[in-house]
């Protein structure tokens, strides 16, 4: 009786730390809120691309009868001083924020990835003054900059993607070369080119393509920061000028009705908020799926 006991206790205690149990306690704390982030993402960008079909009302729509109406069925977010329902002009302003946020990391990752690769790949003189002027763009703090770019060229969509961009340059660019330069030491590297292989093939076939792991990965996180950085700057006057507002130009529009309608601002902020946190989510996954010493792990 004893041993039968002491068996299933020991088959119990097996089953509780066995891999495949591990796997499913993973699972239920942290997939449930990457499948959270994710929904959010995909509502979010379904928005931005097709938002005729979720958003109930045209966002130019102006409801006399309506205006400033806390949020109810017919509202769900209230209306606005012009009787705007704010949940269509959320919807619809989610284009113009997810673009900024997406274009400016795509110029600014091309821009900072191909400014690291040279310097670390090359080496010397190159890397000596690429770094150098990479280093005084970091000593400007980036939010700061883009402030500083977009108060010179003027609030339009172009001059604001182009403010955020270069204010991530420089953390794309050393990202880059660290990387650049821990993978063109590695063996299978002087492997090609112990038989023959020219320095750009090396380049372009080895170390390239194990290169831009990290450069994703911040390339992800940084979706979020681009869409605040730009949502700032709207927020100042100084992002899109259009007849649909972005989240941040929203944000500016009704700081000024908090104590009377204070979802004017509230819901675009959690839009913001929301959207940023569930990218977060994502890229801090993607940083642990694509780290090396677990994969080697696995």
């Amino acid at each position: 009786m004893r041993e039968a006991v002491s068996a299933k206790t020991v088959w119990r205690e097996r089953r509780l730390t066995s891999p495949s149990t591990r796997r499913l306690g993973r699972f239920s704390a942290n997939d449930g809120f990457l499948y959270a982030a994710g929904l959010v993402v995909l509502f979010i960008a379904a928005c931005a691309i097709v938002p005729q079909w979720i958003a109930p009302y045209a966002p130019t729509d102006m409801l006399t009868d309506r205006i400033m109406q806390a949020p109810s069925a017919a509202h769900l977010f209230g209306t606005d001083y012009f009787g705007r329902d704010i949940f269509s002009v959320v919807v619809h302003g989610s284009r113009d924020s997810l673009f900024i946020g997406f274009a400016s990391v795509l110029v600014g990752g091309l821009i900072g990835g191909t400014i690291g690769a040279l310097s670390g790949y090359a080496g010397g003189w190159v890397d000596t003054v690429l770094m150098r002027l990479n280093d005084i763009l970091m000593t400007i703090p980036g939010i700061l900059l883009a402030l500083a770019i977009a108060g010179a060229l003027g609030p339009s969509l172009f001059n604001v993607v182009l403010a955020v961009a270069v204010s991530a340059i420089p953390g794309y660019a050393r990202v880059m070369r660290a990387q650049i330069m821990s993978i063109k030491n590695r063996t299978f590297v002087k492997a090609a080119g112990s038989i023959g292989a020219s320095p750009l093939r090396i380049f372009w076939n080895h170390v390239l393509p194990n290169s831009l792991s990290p450069l994703l990965v911040m390339a992800t996180i940084g979706f979020g920061t681009s869409i605040l950085t730009g949502s700032g700057l709207s927020f100042l006057g100084l992002g899109v000028l259009r007849e649909v507002p972005d989240w941040g130009t929203l944000l500016s529009q009704g700081r000024g009705y908090l104590t009377v309608a204070w979802w004017m601002c509230t819901f675009p902020g959690l839009a913001i908020t929301a959207f940023v946190l569930s990218v977060n989510i994502i890229g801090d996954r993607l940083r642990d799926d694509l780290d090396p010493k677990k994969i080697t792990q696995r």
